[in-house]
């Protein structure tokens, strides 16, 4: 009978890179979109686009939630869905890989 063992180190790994990648995701676009509402410095578009990739878009679309910011650009609301759902889909894969095994 083949047994399941649960590896909380990778879990833990995974999960506070996640949950430190998302925050810094809303946390900037929250600065941002205080900058845009007192016309400061504004940060480039180029930073959340990478943000998303390495993981944000569930920050970002929270942020486009509740600060209201970007919620006009398409783009951001595509880029932000889509990396979401994607990085679920890693963390899918690398819990069945890395995180939970059978011998």
């Amino acid at each position: 009978m083949r047994q399941m063992h649960f590896n909380s180190t990778a879990f833990l790994i995974l999960m506070g890179y996640y949950l430190l990648i998302n925050l810094t995701t809303y946390l900037t676009m929250a600065f941002d979109k205080k900058a845009a509402i007192n016309n400061k410095r504004r940060l480039p578009e180029k930073n959340f686009y990478l943000m998303a990739i390495l993981g944000g878009g569930l920050g970002g679309l929270l942020a486009q939630i509740i600060k209201r910011h970007k919620t006009r650009h398409l783009d951001f609301i595509l880029v932000f869905t889509i990396t979401a759902i994607l990085h679920i889909l890693v963390i899918y894969l690398v819990m069945g890989k890395f995180i939970i095994t059978f011998s």
